[in-house]
């Protein structure tokens, strides 16, 4: 757990790092426990968290329940809106929660004027790690001047999407928010390791025992395995969306905001609205044809969203079968679509019973 630590810290920069939180959101809130921990230790009641409309729902999820109040702003050309931040941050500001690259895909390219308007206003900068696999090795979350970062370990280190598993999301922070991480931390000491709740500034314990310890050690397995090779793991990642995506505008997708990606892309699927179809009846029928279907519905400012994330595992025999599945399935006909799946277990659920009606265990059945 110690040299896991450390690892995590080498590969984004931050100075120490808590294993504790158990998935992604439960780190983001981690870490808005540690920003209020922060100001109200430096005396200052800032009650505002800034997300932008692309951010991922559980950010200000997160923020509210940490007890802030969320202000979104809107995108620019699928960018964070610069005149928009300017105008909302004020000395009541806590925080910003940015995804880089973003939930389209796209490399916040003002990330260091985003950064300065911030830090000017003594604000923190949150770093949502959900896509660090794109620029792992290339640059860091501290390189950009984020203050706290949250990392998935089930989906960058070990785990792809549709994987299924339980998660892993701890936290890191820069040397001035270390006292606030939770307790207890994994110390060296006379040669040996333990675990310390020597941290009177700490915000807690957050989970129970000290972490998702099976997914912590197959991420620290992949981590050691990759070694150096952790850069590659961008680079590919990157290529795979960005040859998917070009392959998929070539059977007539729509690509928003269309322009490079990084490591995923979202296509509008909104084109088939006058079919009658939407993007879950896509999704659906990929089952199908033997692929999980991806995120479906976000983020909420593309149209009928579909949110494509190959990662570096896909080979090119598989990036080409997903793009020609799509192109079989846009020709095909509508009801066909719409009652899929054909070939599952599990056929088409009501979606509104299972809302108002969860079976949430065997017992329920």
């Amino acid at each position: 757990m110690y040299n896991l630590e450390k690892l995590l810290c080498r590969i984004t920069g931050m100075d120490a790092f808590s294993l504790q939180p158990a998935a992604g959101a439960h780190g983001e809130f981690t870490g808005m426990l540690i920003a209020g921990a922060y100001f109200e230790d430096m005396g200052e009641k800032r009650g505002n968290v800034i997300v932008p409309d692309s951010a991922h729902g559980t950010n200000p999820a997160s923020a509210k329940m940490a007890g802030f109040n969320v202000i979104e702003i809107p995108s620019k050309n699928g960018m964070v809106d610069i005149d928009a931040l300017k105008s909302v941050v004020d000395e009541d500001t806590a925080a910003l929660m940015l995804t880089n690259p973003n939930t389209l895909g796209i490399f916040e390219k003002d990330i260091l004027q985003i950064s300065k308007i911030l830090k000017d206003a003594g604000a923190l900068l949150y770093y949502d790690g959900a896509n660090l696999n794109a620029i792992m090795g290339k640059t860091t979350p501290a390189k950009m001047g984020f203050d706290i970062v949250h990392l998935n370990l089930h989906k960058t280190f070990a785990t792809p999407h549709g994987g299924g598993g339980p998660g892993a999301g701890p936290v890191g922070v820069k040397s001035f928010l270390a006292p606030y991480l939770p307790v207890p931390r994994v110390v060296k000491e006379n040669g040996g390791y333990k675990l310390s709740y020597d941290f009177p500034k700490s915000i807690g314990k957050v989970g129970m025992f000290y972490g998702n310890f099976a997914v912590l050690v197959k991420a620290y397995a992949y981590i050691r395995m990759k070694g150096n090779m952790l850069e590659k793991v961008a680079e590919r990642a990157v290529l795979n969306s960005n040859y998917l995506m070009e392959k998929l505008r070539s059977y007539g997708f729509e690509v928003p905001y269309y322009g490079r990606r990084m490591h995923e892309f979202v296509v509008s699927l909104s084109k088939f609205k006058e079919k009658g179809l939407r993007a879950l009846d896509f999704a659906k029928r990929l089952l199908d044809y033997g692929f999980h279907p991806p995120t479906i519905y976000f983020p909420l400012i593309v149209d009928e969203a579909f949110m494509i994330e190959p990662t570096e595992d896909a080979s090119k025999e598989t990036l080409d079968e997903f793009a020609d599945a799509m192109k079989k399935i846009a020709n095909e006909d509508s009801q066909l679509l719409k009652n899929a799946p054909h070939k599952m277990p599990v056929r088409r659920v009501n979606e509104v019973k299972a809302a108002k009606e969860p079976k949430l265990t065997w017992k329920d059945l």
